[in-house]
Formats: structure tokens, C-alpha cells, sequence
């Protein structure tokens, strides 16, 4: 599977401008939500190849909207790696049994990320 669209859901402008500009210059087209709730409704409107999840969000988790993602049937399909600066191993744990393929912390480091990006596909 190729990835060409991108969700990136984080509810701090900053951290979706910076992975805007970051996954556009790759090559990517980037969709932006910012918060989980809204991550769940583009997932299923805009059918991105990959969700970048972050996890602290108002109303929503990111572990939340992850599990609703994982457990849907229309987009369970779609990969999702949790981009938070929650660094415990009780969270990275916790974001994979949500149904997370993969899990960085912040600050994001572009090339590591572009490195998950590409062994998706």
C-alpha cells in the first residue's frame, strides 16, 4: 500500500503546521483535524492511506479516537501511528492496544517518521 494521503490530528496549530510542511515537502498530500473527534470523521470522509495521531486532545483521546478507527470497519483498514509527547512505555503500550501500528514521540524527527512512512508501504 502506498501512502499518498495524510491525516495529521493534533490540537496544537504549531505541531499540524510543522507536519504539514514537513509531509508536503516528502511528497505527501496532508489533511489536518484537531481533535479526536474530528479525526474519526475525516478518517472516514477523506479515507487517508495513514493517520498521524497525537494523543493529549480535548474531548477525544488520541487513544480514543485510535480504538474507534482500529474497530471500524470501513477504516480499520488504515494505519495508525500515535505522534504524542506522552513518553512512557504504560503509554506506548496503551496507544498499540488501541490499535496504533506504530508509535513516535515528540518532537517528531521528520526522517523517522518519513522511515515508518515508507515501511508501510
Amino acid at each position: 500500500m502506498a501512502v499518498r494521503k495524510i491525516l495529521v490530528v493534533d490540537d496544537s496549530a504549531t505541531d499540524r503546521q510543522y507536519l504539514l510542511e514537513s509531509l508536503s515537502r516528502l511528497g505527501y498530500q496532508v489533511v489536518l483535524a484537531e481533535n479526536g473527534e474530528d479525526a474519526v470523521a475525516k478518517t472516514r470522509s477523506e479515507r487517508p492511506d495513514l493517520v498521524l495521531m497525537d494523543v493529549v486532545m480535548p474531548g477525544v483521546s488520541g487513544f480514543q479516537a485510535t480504538r474507534q478507527i482500529a474497530r471500524d470497519d470501513a477504516t480499520k483498514h488504515i494505519p495508525v501511528i500515535m505522534c504524542t509527547g506522552k513518553t512512557q512505555d504504560t503509554d506506548r503500550v496503551w496507544g498499540l492496544r488501541q490499535g496504533a501500528r506504530d508509535y513516535l514521540t515528540k518532537p517528531i524527527n521528520v526522517n523517522e517518521l518519513a522511515a515508518k512512512i515508507a515501511a508501510l508501504g
